[in-house]
């Protein structure tokens, strides 16, 4: 299938996800200004004044940014729209929470103060009684990463490395994330790091160079290289650098030297196709590799058949992903080929890229091969009914622990929803079931609820968003769902459930009604749009009526 068929089934978006600095301090103000302002909650709980408004605001915003941050790095959604909406939801429950908690008196607060710096001072003796009891060599990480981004110059660097200095110590791990090393701190950094080489065994350099300019960015990078040259890692994350060409051939002494590596990470890192045949070039031995992460890069078709070299050598792998990174069938086509050679996989994450079908049925055979499969994210690859159907089919047969399955956003209609429901059915351990965003309707919808029913005791979650449900199929849902010890999250929004409909699912729920996921952008309308065109609720039960004898089979 041409990239234009595909474009044109793929509307354009925008990223959502993460927002800019600017906004975020937009948003500090408005909380700021909600903790100061006259309203329902100020009058009930209590307004706080503007210093302790302004220190709230920023706590609250730094945690919800970071709860959605987390997500979104775990589960990304495309455009970033659930992260922008988990974002809002953490800061208007902690916003209450502030409000409920009301003002701190200042001779409360006073003697809060007093009482913390007394409490700083007491773990600051018994540190120093466990540091004369303990030796300091028992220390194994050694992380800078804490607190706020901040550039470090070559007097910082002298205070905070101090400690690798020490003799006799046992650092085998070190995190240099989030602090910019200049090419001073840098200079200062490689004799440490040369000096500790033959005993660190994890290096995270991630986000090391933020801010910095290209030049001076790639001489703190060959001067960390060369530094580390012929480490014995097992862990090397080069994450969040901007990396390219040039950057990733500044790592060269580095990565050529590793023979040992288990985990490689090289997530938002600018990786292009010329990016990618330098990762390939030099990174010679994989044979231990266990995991690679690749997400949002612009690796495009070319780059994924470089980086399916490094796939094909790595044998041992259990986590590969390689999501949001401009994938198309030709690369999809090499990376699935790849992936055969990898029977030990536990988890494939090929999120938003554009496989499409031709790379569907390729994946189809990889994954009939992994045994051991417990978390397969398949969503928003356009793989149409067909590919669905071959990578359900492949499934069924194969992956007999498999916890999280997610083919959201693929175009599937009722026509593969027999080949789905089949697969489910199979696998009894599912903890988690996205098929948001694709056009089940309520009898794919059914199908699913009745692949459900018997067992599957360990569900979680099931999110069915977009997919035109209408009353029948989400009452079916919600009654199956409920009845699963470990439910926790249902998602139906987004679909035409009519508001009777909405009621009898609510009434399902009365008594876990946080397990029911939000359903402010369900449009009841809709449904009377199909009622019109002959499909919409007077059918409802003639529906169910079809589908009250329906077995999901799992045989083909």
């Amino acid at each position: 299938m041409d990239s234009t068929a595909n474009s044109q089934r793929r509307p354009f978006s925008i990223k959502l996800w993460p927002p800019s600095e600017s906004t975020r301090q937009v948003l500090v103000q408005r909380l700021t200004n909600n903790l100061t302002s006259n309203s329902i909650f100020t009058q009930k709980y209590g307004a706080l004044n503007k210093e302790d408004a302004e220190e709230n605001a920023k706590k609250i915003e730094d945690v919800a940014f970071n709860t959605a941050n987390e997500q979104y790095d775990r589960e990304p959604d495309g455009d970033g729209g659930a992260a922008v909406q988990l974002y809002a939801k953490e800061c208007s429950k902690l916003l209450l929470e502030v409000l409920k908690r009301g003002p701190t008196p200042k001779e409360e607060k006073k003697e809060k103060e007093e009482e913390e710096e007394e409490k700083k001072e007491e773990k600051k003796e018994e540190k120093k009684e466990l540091v004369s009891e303990k030796d300091i060599s028992c220390e194994t990480l050694f992380d800078i990463s804490k607190g706020l981004r901040s550039f470090i110059e070559a007097e910082e660097a002298e205070s905070l490395l101090r400690p690798l200095k020490e003799p006799g110590n046992s650092y085998t791990k070190i995190c240099f994330s989030n602090r910019s090393f200049g090419i001073g701190a840098a200079r200062v950094a490689e004799p440490i790091l040369a000096s500790l080489k033959n005993q660190l065994k994890e290096v995270d350099l991630s986000d090391f160079i933020a801010g910095r300019p290209e030049e001076e960015a790639l001489d703190v990078m060959n001067l960390f290289s060369a530094a580390l040259e012929g480490s014995v890692l097992r862990y090397l994350n080069l994450s969040d650098n901007a990396l390219g060409e040039k950057g990733v051939r500044a790592f060269g002494a580095l990565l050529k030297s590793q023979n040992c590596l288990e985990e490689l990470y090289l997530i938002n890192d600018g990786i292009s196709e010329e990016a990618a045949r330098a990762v390939s070039e030099l990174v010679p031995s994989t044979d231990k590799l266990r995991v690679l992460h690749f997400h949002n890069n612009m690796t495009g078709d070319e780059g994924a058949i470089a980086i399916s070299e490094v796939v094909k050598r790595s044998p041992l792998l259990e986590d590969f992903r390689c999501s949001s990174t401009r994938v198309g069938s030709e690369g999809g086509v090499a990376l699935s080929v790849a992936l055969e050679s990898c029977t030990h996989l536990k988890k494939l994450d090929l999120r938003d890229n554009m496989f499409g079908v031709e790379a569907g049925v390729p994946l189809s055979n990889a994954l009939s091969k992994f045994v051991d499969l417990v978390e397969v994210y398949l969503s928003y690859l356009n793989l149409e009914d067909e590919g669905a159907i071959a990578i359900a089919n492949a499934l069924k047969e194969s992956a007999p622990s498999l916890q999280v399955l997610d083919m959201a956003g693929n175009d599937i209609t009722t026509d593969a929803a027999p080949s789905i429901a089949a697969c489910i059915a199979a696998k009894q351990q599912l903890t988690k079931l996205n098929l948001s965003e694709n056009e089940l309707k309520d009898e794919g919808t059914v199908q699913v609820s009745k692949a459900l029913e018997e067992g599957h005791e360990h569900l979680k979650e099931v999110d069915m968003s977009t997919n035109f449900i209408r009353r029948a199929g989400a009452r079916h849902l919600a009654q199956v769902v409920i009845q699963k010890p470990e439910f926790t999250l249902l998602n139906i929004n987004g679909n035409i459930i009519s508001d009777d409909g909405i009621d009898e699912v609510k009434e399902i729920f009365k008594k876990c009604p946080d397990k029911l996921g939000s359903l402010d952008e369900n449009d009841p309308e809709g449904a009377d749009d199909d009622e019109e065109s002959g499909e919409g609720e007077d059918n409802d039960d003639e529906l169910e009526s079809k589908m009250k004898n329906l077995e999901v089979s799992e045989e083909e």
